[in-house]
């Protein structure tokens, strides 16, 4: 460690240099034995010691935060100027112009938090928007630089950018000390659209995207090369697409040439959405219901059903890790009524988004209620999120999406 850096320190203990070493860039208040003697700006960085002095990185400092550190660096000899950032960003767009086909790089996530180096900033691109949500207050300083950079960099390619809009909408933002918002982001210089409305295209499926009011940034890019594995074999099919949204998974199957495809969702506004795609699809062979999954599956049960192809893609039962035990249940719930409802030879979709939700725990509910359901599971493909969202295996906070494709026999 280079003795002219002029960053304030803080010495960490054996539990969070084990973590930081192993590839982890978060530093918890717990795990901090000494502190500046000058408390830092909020936002500003840092670097991390272990108890023998040794650099451990460089990150933002949170002072609301239980989460005080988040490492961007381990390199010593790294400058944190606009041409750091840029490097980074250049880095994080020829990522995914490897990992991904041409034409899925008109909406991915261009930015996915700390397994890109840029923690707690999440980038998603929908055709000619960046839609960005902020999530630590490193990156929320860091914008009036960065944000005008992404969309040099993406503009430097090729790629059509004509404005940033901010999905600051989320109450994780709160423990940081940030206020929600949401709205534009003024790029200098330059006047944004006057819509917060837009159309993607993925896997050859269109789709509105409402980015100012939409879930999360506007719409869920995660899932897209498991829609492309659900509508390779719903050809024929009858298909039951619950917790639709978007209808995403439906249209998939819809335009995979399925016989009939249902859509339901417990949402008026989602099951609208998914209608207007559809009809943007000319898709009809898709009918709509806007009923709770919980009370639909027992029903169709009771009064029989068509459907041989069932598709559960819940969101995340659980958020913390106190509320795993009863996300489980309702994990098991759903698809034991499913593997009960499908005929000997229908075929099963099944997800979860939750991180807390492991994908240990996930087989072992897959196993119980087809053990519970009198069925048997013939693995088809077992998924993860897109290449866009990336799992950093020295973070297991990046890995979250669990996606399973059986014949239930």
């Amino acid at each position: 460690m280079k003795a002219e850096r002029t960053y304030p320190i803080y010495t960490v203990n054996k539990h969070a240099e084990g973590l930081l070493v192993g590839g982890h860039p978060w530093v918890y208040e717990n795990d901090i034995l000494a502190a500046p003697e000058t408390e830092p700006e909020n936002g500003t960085l840092a670097d991390v010691v272990s108890t023998k002095g040794s650099y451990l990185g460089t990150g933002f400092v949170s002072l609301k935060s239980k989460i005080r550190v988040r490492l961007i660096s381990r390199n010593a000899n790294d400058t944190f100027d606009a041409a750091f950032w840029r490097r980074r960003v250049e880095y994080a767009w020829n990522y995914r112009k490897t990992v991904l086909e041409p034409a899925d790089l008109s909406a991915c996530r261009v930015i996915f938090g700390e397994a890109d180096q840029f923690p707690g900033l999440t980038v998603d691109r929908f055709s000619n928007i960046l839609v960005t949500q902020t999530l630590s207050v490193g990156m929320e300083k860091l914008k009036p630089v960065l944000f005008p950079i992404l969309a040099d960099v993406l503009r430097a390619d090729g790629q059509t950018i004509d404005g940033i809009y901010e999905r600051n909408d989320e109450a994780l933002r709160a423990k940081e000390g940030l206020e929600q918002n949401k709205g534009w982001f003024e790029l200098p210089g330059e006047t944004h659209p006057a819509s917060t409305q837009t159309e993607i295209c993925e896997n050859g499926v269109y789709y509105h995207v409402d980015f100012e009011n939409g879930q999360k940034t506007g719409f869920f890019l995660d899932q897209k090369y498991n829609r492309r594995a659900v509508a390779r074999i719903a050809a024929g099919h009858t298909v039951l697409d619950c917790f639709t949204h978007t209808g995403s998974f439906a249209l998939n199957a819809a335009k995979g040439g399925a016989a009939r495809v249902t859509a339901a969702d417990i949402s008026a506004e989602a099951i609208a959405m998914a209608q207007r795609n559809a009809q943007r699809n000319g898709l009809t062979n898709m009918d709509f219901l806007c009923e709770d999954t919980f009370e639909l599956l027992p029903r169709l049960e009771k009064e029989g059903h068509p459907y041989d192809f069932i598709i559960l893609d819940p969101p995340a039962f659980t958020k913390a890790r106190r509320t795993v035990e009863n996300a489980m249940r309702g994990y098991k719930e759903i698809n034991y009524r499913a593997m009960k409802l499908l005929p000997r030879g229908g075929y099963l979709a099944t997800a979860s988004c939750s991180h807390f939700a492991t994908e240990e725990l996930f087989i072992k509910m897959l196993r119980a209620a087809a053990k519970d359901a009198h069925r048997q599971l013939r693995q088809i493909e077992v998924k993860q999120q897109a290449p866009d969202h990336p799992i950093l295996w020295g973070v297991p906070e990046t890995n979250y999406l669990k996606f399973f494709l059986f014949q239930v026999i």
